[in-house]
């Protein structure tokens, strides 16, 4: 490099990088040196217990329906749907080209994240549920946890207002209504656009399946 004065900026940044690793590593090993064979053993098992009920969920989500993106054949079966899973993203879709950009989208999140159920039903075909959840915008995807819809993502407004937004975009989005377990800067966010929990079991401002 030409400039000396860079050069040793860049130079000591590596070095502090370095030795910020190495204390780290260091730390690490200084933990590990003062754990007997008993704590090791423990930690082992508690480690084994963790991954043992995490292939339990995950065994419990596939056969929920989770890690598929599908379409639901009717309004009563979204009732189903949101009393199954804990978290649910639906996508209310009609045949048109911004619905079908959504659906691409969703079908990559619905693979990156097992937790949550992604599901897509027709507006036109739902009048019950696109009146009781105030649907009039397309698409618009309702996210959904423990059978209240937390929030709204309504058309392309808060993804940049056009078609070719990121999946990434999409992801953060949703997460901040904590509907997707994400490890991004977004989670933990409360969304601007945030809306009061609709409950979709029972009241005069749920929407329960009674009237199905």
């Amino acid at each position: 490099m030409d400039n000396p004065v860079v050069q040793e900026i860049l130079e000591k940044q590596v070095l502090t990088v370095a030795k910020a690793m190495e204390d780290k590593i260091d730390e690490e090993i200084a933990v590990l040196e003062r754990l007997d064979l008993d704590d090791i053993e423990v930690l082992r098992e508690r480690r084994l217990q963790q991954m043992k009920k995490m292939a339990e969920k995950r065994s419990r989500w596939v056969a929920l329906g989770h890690g598929e993106y599908t379409e639901i054949p009717n309004e009563k079966e979204f009732f189903s749907i949101v009393k199954a899973s804990e978290r649910v993203v639906c996508h209310f879709y009609r045949e048109n080209w911004p619905c079908k950009v959504m659906d691409k989208h969703l079908s990559i999140l619905a693979k990156q994240h097992i937790e949550t159920r992604f599901v897509k039903i027709n507006a036109e075909k739902s009048p019950y549920l696109s009146e009781k959840l105030r649907i009039v915008v397309l698409p618009t995807l309702a996210l959904v946890k423990n059978a209240k819809v937390e929030d709204y993502v309504v058309g392309f407004d808060e993804l940049g207002g056009t078609d070719d937004f990121r999946t990434e975009e999409l992801e953060e989005r949703i997460a901040k209504a904590q509907v997707i377990i994400y490890e991004g800067e977004s989670s933990g966010m409360t969304s601007k656009s945030r809306v009061p929990a609709r409950n979709v079991r029972q009241g005069s401002t749920s929407y329960s399946s009674d009237s199905e």
